[in-house]
């Protein structure tokens, strides 16, 4: 045997030898737009990586994926395709090691953090390592979410709670819902361990309703009732708030999970200074704000209100408010009793009327006595 055929022969058993199913690296020597021509390591042979086995994404160009002089790694599918060339795949190799990632993961309950790849009608499509997931749209969030768009290329946390890669109903499917609930349950324990009544909140409305808005506080809702959102009347709380509004607001009660807000803060408190402000004899304006058979309620500044008795309109007969009053009138008028205890205050324009008779029937008298003078003088 000759020195050359023996160098041969030792040349000969150390290429590998390729095996279906085993995973190779090689280096990219050309590259089109539907294949990629691999050099295998360790072996004297070529691969050739077709695009459905590159990617599960229709008509991509793999020349804007890889160049030549790139390293791959690749799933061998068989040894010889028929033109001296091996079948390989790079997304099944992808799809193996995702395979095992997502195995671990099941297994130790681990988070796991992957964009959004597809939306789908019922749930979320995800990919680890080239492996889909399926998320339900009931495990997406622990609210009813009816546009599931709106994740379309976000990053989400989520669990894998079932792990069947294989037979005929292959399924892996995570869940998002659980984290949310348990981040939420410890950030309803913080909250409800710092905040005391009394105190100032700030969150953003989450739900506006005709008879309050509910406010994100972080952990837990508050809920600013219509009652409270003003000293003055609101009639429409959905003319005052929209969804997402940013509100400072003080802890009114906390009642196990319930917490009721308010806008009432004590400081701006407008009976703090009525006594002063509405003491009887005082001239104020006002607005009339409603109407009754009996009198018209005027209000003096937002949270205090004055009742305007039918029989204080005027001087003259007036059978109802509504005769001579109309909702939004501004009216001067005297306050004739002030209750500070029952916060009630009593109006009369009626006394207004008194009074300006009474100035002009002076006047007049002066009037006559000056010219009874002057015809004197004369």
């Amino acid at each position: 045997m000759s020195e050359l055929s023996f160098e041969q022969m030792f040349e000969e058993s150390s290429i590998k030898r390729l095996r279906a199913g085993e995973a190779v690296t090689g280096q990219v020597i050309g590259v089109k737009e539907d294949e990629i021509i691999l050099s295998i390591a360790g072996s004297k042979s070529e691969g050739i990586i077709t695009r459905s086995e590159f990617t599960n994404e229709p008509n991509v160009d793999l020349t804007t994926r890889v160049s030549v002089g790139d390293e791959l790694e690749a799933k061998v599918l068989k040894v010889n395709d028929g033109e001296g060339m091996a079948s390989l795949s790079y997304k099944r190799l992808a799809a193996d090691k995702g395979l095992k990632r997502l195995k671990e993961a099941f297994e130790n309950k681990e988070v796991l953090t992957e964009k959004v790849t597809q939306v789908m009608e019922k749930g979320l499509v995800v990919e680890v390592e080239g492996t889909r997931v399926f998320i339900p749209a009931s495990m997406v969030s622990d609210t009813y979410d009816k546009d599931l768009s709106k994740y379309a290329g976000q990053e989400i946390e989520f669990v894998v709670t079932e792990f069947n890669p294989s037979g005929r109903r292959s399924r892996i499917i995570g869940d998002r819902k659980q984290l949310m609930i348990a981040k939420k349950a410890a950030m309803q324990k913080e909250l409800f361990e710092r905040i005391e009544v009394g105190q100032t909140v700030e969150g953003a409305v989450k739900n506006v309703t005709d008879f309050g808005a509910f406010i994100d506080l972080g952990g837990a809702d508050g809920l600013l009732h219509i009652s409270e959102m003003s000293w003055g009347r609101v009639e429409n709380p959905k003319k005052v708030f929209k969804v997402g509004d940013q509100v400072r607001a003080l802890i009114k009660d906390i009642n196990g999970e319930k917490i009721a807000l308010s806008l009432k803060f004590p400081e701006t408190n407008p009976w703090a200074k009525a006594a002063v402000n509405y003491a009887a004899g005082n001239v104020v304006e006002g607005r009339v704000a409603r109407m009754t058979d009996f009198g018209a309620f005027v209000e003096l500044e937002p949270g205090v209100d004055a009742l305007l008795h039918v029989s204080q309109i005027s001087r003259e007969h007036v059978d109802k408010p509504s005769d001579v009053l109309s909702v939004g009138q501004i009216i001067r008028a005297r306050v004739v009793d002030f209750n500070e205890a029952d916060r009630k205050i009593s109006l009369s324009m009626k006394a207004l009327e008194s009074q300006n008779s009474s100035q002009d029937a002076d006047i007049a008298d002066v009037d006559i006595d000056a010219v009874a003078a002057s015809e004197d003088a004369q």
